[in-house]
């Protein structure tokens, strides 16, 4: 339960740059069986979290931009 609470604290640019060190050491090579499978085990967590804060960035912006069609479509009526 931890590991979801030291997650869901992680920002994005923490996850990604977590996420990337991961990827350099898979990379790499030079790992036992047992740890390359812990570190994928890993990066797959910080992708999910990389994913959520993207998904949530994103639904922000959409809102965001529905918010402005609203209002544009309201301005440009009065213009006329």
């Amino acid at each position: 339960m931890a590991a979801k609470t030291e997650e869901a604290a992680l920002g994005y640019e923490q996850a990604r740059d977590e996420l990337i060190e991961v990827v350099r050491r898979l990379e790499a090579g030079g790992t036992t069986l047992e740890e390359s499978l812990a570190l994928w085990e890993r990066g797959e967590e910080l992708a999910k979290v990389c994913r959520h804060w993207l998904e949530g960035a994103r639904a922000r912006l959409d809102a965001a931009l529905s918010e402005g069609d609203g209002e544009g479509a309201a301005a440009g009526t009065t213009e006329d």
